[in-house]
């Protein structure tokens, strides 16, 4: 699934890092570029390598926090909310081909499994 998943993002310039930044900026709207290193569990220098790939294809900003110069803020632009739904929708063509021998209440039951499995507190159709 991982390898035929790279495969369908290459496409879009995206990797899976990319994706997963992307989804947790939707999620939280924005964020600080710290904040965002913690829920990805990343080492700040690696978000802020990130944030640039992101932030030259237009899919993310990067401004100063008014309260606190020191501190970046990051969103999603109008072209990464697009660039997301894009990824989301291949994703979801490719999970449909790997699953397809799986009838719906099979793969809601390996959904909820897996959830369990990883101590996941949220749906797991919402992750990345």
């Amino acid at each position: 699934m991982r390898l035929r998943s790279e495969l369908a993002l290459a496409p879009l310039d995206l990797r899976p890092r990319h994706l997963v930044a992307l989804t947790v900026l939707r999620d939280m709207e924005e964020v600080t570029q710290q904040a965002l290193a913690t829920t990805l569990q990343l080492d700040g220098t690696n978000v802020v390598g990130l944030l640039n790939e992101l932030e030259r294809a237009g899919l993310v900003t990067r401004r100063r926090a008014q309260d606190d110069r020191r501190r970046h803020i990051v969103e999603l632009t109008p072209e990464g909310r697009t660039m997301l739904a894009k990824a989301e929708f291949v994703l979801a063509a490719v999970e449909d081909e790997v699953l397809s021998a799986l009838t719906l209440e099979q793969r809601d039951q390996l959904f909820e499994l897996l959830r369990v499995a990883t101590g996941a507190d949220h749906s797991f159709g919402d992750c990345c």
